[in-house]
Order: C-alpha cells, then sequence, then structure tokens
C-alpha cells in the first residue's frame, strides 16, 4: 500500500548533522508513527516518504527550509529557570522545555542565572540541513478517530 494522505506511516529513522553526526535515532526504540499528509513531520521528510511502500529503506537530505527552518537571531528569550522541565541543574547548551500557549516546546538554555534563564526559542536544529535514514515498519489506514484527531494513535503514535 503506497504512501497517501490519511495513512498511518510507522516508521525508524536516524538523522545526521552537516558532519555526519547521528543526532536523533529511533532505532533500540519504538519507531515513529504518524499520519500522512496533517503537517505531524518535517515537510521534506513527508514528502520523501510520499508513495512510498512498508520495507521500504532510503535516505534523504533535507535543507533547513523544508526541515526545520532557518535560524533567527532574535530569538533568545529569558525565563524563569523555575518553568524549565527536563533537568535539575541547567547548563548552557542543555535542552529543556518550557510549556507555551502553543503547546511544550524545545529550547536551549545559553545562559543561566539564579531565578531567570535566558534560553533560545529556535529549534535545536533550525538551520541545519539534515540527512534521515528511514526504515518504513507499517502503513496503514487511518481510523475515523485518528482521521478526526488529526494524528496517529497507539504506539510511536498519540496515546
Amino acid at each position: 500500500m503506497p504512501i497517501e494522505k490519511n495513512q498511518v506511516v510507522v516508521f525508524h529513522y536516524s538523522v545526521k548533522d552537516e558532519q555526519g553526526n547521528v543526532v536523533e535515532n529511533s532505532r533500540g526504540g519504538k519507531p515513529n508513527a504518524y499520519l500522512h499528509g496533517h503537517g505531524g513531520i518535517v515537510r521534506g521528510l513527508e514528502e520523501a516518504l510520499e508513495g512510498r511502500d512498508a520495507g521500504d529503506t532510503f535516505s534523504v537530505t533535507i535543507t533547513p527550509d523544508k526541515a526545520y527552518g532557518a535560524r533567527k537571531a532574535d530569538a533568545v528569550q529569558r525565563v524563569p529557570v523555575k518553568h524549565l522541565m527536563g533537568a535539575k541543574r541547567w547548563k548552557p547548551g542543555m535542552v529543556a522545555q518550557v510549556q507555551t500557549e502553543q503547546g511544550r516546546r524545545h529550547v536551549v538554555v545559553a545562559k543561566v542565572g539564579l531565578k531567570f534563564a535566558d534560553v533560545d526559542t529556535n529549534h535545536p536544529m533550525a538551520g541545519k540541513t539534515l540527512t534521515f535514514d528511514i526504515e518504513i515498519v507499517d502503513v496503514r489506514a487511518a481510523d475515523a478517530e485518528e482521521l478526526a484527531h488529526g494524528h496517529a494513535h497507539g504506539p510511536g503514535g498519540h496515546h
């Protein structure tokens, strides 16, 4: 069943930066699941998956405009340290989560004081050309609830 809109795609992936360093990898854990055609993954990867089948493996290199966007120079914000989630003690360069009006977001800690931290709100992979190594595990039709919610449910998806 070739991948098309409104299908749930389950896949393993690894992501490398321009230097060939692996920055994310799902192997050794659960595969990722998403609802195709609903913007749940970066656009360049969704375009590369279109029309492929379960069992396919491939690599694709994606430029920032179809991945996490360009870096914004004015994206540093000051937030209370107590709002940073993910660790007890913070150091510059660490990735934290903060709750925003748009939901949870990853930020990179730039500077830490006693009560406040300066965080870079750019996605940690913004401005980077990324290479994805993909293994498609499964492709299936989405159910009515998944279509209504706009995302995949079950292992690797939203619960």
